[in-house]
């Protein structure tokens, strides 16, 4: 079931939902040698806006933590991609050491873990969790709402490696962002595979990087189809030297609001848009929905009172902002007994494995969700959303929109890989 769409269904994105249809085999065979060139990223979840007239990833997480929210049917799925993402890149493994994030009180994300846990031992592997916390001196269990529990451990670290008492891994894998930095006990490893790398953490990445490889990507994917790259591309801008406490740095941020305003404007009027257009100001760096506004006149950004200036200053784990991101806002016209959502689409390796709707029934279309108050409703998954349904009438049939989701969610992906290979620190370079 394809959550009602307020626009009607005949525009844009329809037309952009029946090009793709049409151009299925070109869409998987630009994909196949993107992907000989490139190397995925390891897992990635992306948060897409439809807004009846564009379809666009406003940001790629490249530690998700919502597995729990994936829907029983597509785990076959994901443990396949799993099996073939450790298949390339430690064939041999036996065990993988799986590091989560430091707030382990939470249930919801615990249940993430637990759900990696179950992907990757049913891929094959013995699956054990070892946490940066310095307080877990020893085995600890933590009970799960469905009455399970997980164990975390101590992390064990010797010259070149890194794991656990009587347990050492070929592969570690990380679901910690790294936003409060890159910890020692994590550096220098020679011996193991990390994934992701330490320089896709929010510690070093930037979402500015990330943009720029997509609308590279973008452009690339839009002239197979012949289309214009902004129906799938947010524009964006980015200020540096912002600091909301003390009101430095506004002038710059007044000055790109307002050129971006006039740019997404020209836009509209281009395709006959009658909407107001909006950005969102976000840190250029950081997760968890965290120091993110609406803006729809640059002169708020001048007149922002005290909250929104404590809550535009930090980010997770306390990190100040003082370089933002100033992105075209896409509107999401997609609803759940009448609550605004959005999807959210899942990846391990270069698979679609599955999704879910962020849903906020406190939100409007404008507004970012990912907020307290939000909450999940899986992407309605009875049939794959590899097998698209050709010469369905646009819009009607869930398997051709969640084809749609999948194949900009991929085009996301692949711009992260981009971004990873470009800011590799262990890069060669050639002169």
């Amino acid at each position: 079931m394809v959550p009602h769409l307020i626009t009607a269904l005949t525009g844009p994105i329809n037309e952009l939902e029946q090009r793709m249809l049409e151009s299925v085999p070109a869409i998987e065979r630009w994909f196949r040698l993107e992907w000989m060139e490139h190397t995925p990223p390891f897992y990635t979840s992306v948060d897409l806006r439809n807004a009846g007239f564009k379809l666009a990833p406003v940001d790629t997480n490249l530690f998700p933590g919502g597995f729990n929210n994936l829907t029983q049917e597509m785990l076959p799925l994901a443990v396949q991609a799993a099996m073939a993402a450790i298949e390339k890149i430690c064939p041999e493994a036996k065990n993988l050491l799986l590091i989560p994030e430091r707030h382990t009180r939470n249930t919801f994300y615990l249940s993430n873990v637990a759900r990696l846990i179950q992907i990757f031992t049913l891929a094959g592997l013995n699956v054990r969790l070892g946490s940066l916390d310095e307080t877990v001196t020893e085995p600890t269990d933590i009970a799960l709402p469905d009455g399970s529990h997980l164990t975390l451990e101590p992390l064990v670290r010797t010259r070149h490696r890194l794991g656990l008492k009587h347990f050492d891994p070929c592969t570690i894998l990380l679901n910690n962002d790294l936003s409060a930095g890159i910890p020692d006990i994590l550096q220098g490893l020679h011996e193991q595979y990390l994934l992701p790398p330490l320089h896709a953490g929010w510690a070093v990445r930037r979402k500015s990087q990330h943009f720029a490889a997509y609308e590279e990507v973008a452009k690339k994917f839009s002239k197979l189809l012949g289309m214009d790259p902004w129906l799938i591309n947010p524009m964006y801008s980015v200020c540096d030297e912002v600091n909301f406490q003390e009101g430095t740095g506004l002038e710059c941020l007044e000055t790109q609001v307002d050129a971006m305003l006039g740019k997404v404007r020209r836009k509209y009027k281009e395709y006959g848009i009658n909407e107001k257009p909006f950005v969102v100001v976000k840190p250029d760096n950081g997760t968890y929905g965290m120091g993110i506004m609406t803006v729809r006149d640059a002169k708020e950004v001048v007149d922002l009172n005290r909250r929104t200036r404590n809550k535009m200053s930090v980010v997770k784990d306390g990190q100040a902002v003082n370089r933002v991101l100033i992105q075209e806002g896409v509107a999401t016209y997609e609803q759940i007994n009448e609550a605004v959502a959005e999807p959210v689409v899942y990846m391990i390796d270069r698979y679609v494995v599955g999704g879910f709707y962020r849903v906020h029934a406190e939100r409007g279309v404008d507004e970012n969700l990912n907020a307290p108050g939000s909450h999940f409703v899986p992407l309605g998954f009875p049939e794959p959303t590899q097998l698209p349904r050709p010469g369905v009438k646009p819009g009607a049939s869930a398997p051709n929109r969640f084809y749609m989701y999948g194949v900009v969610a991929r085009l996301a992906m692949l711009a992260a890989s981009y971004e990873l290979e470009a800011h590799d620190p262990n890069a060669e370079v050639y002169t």
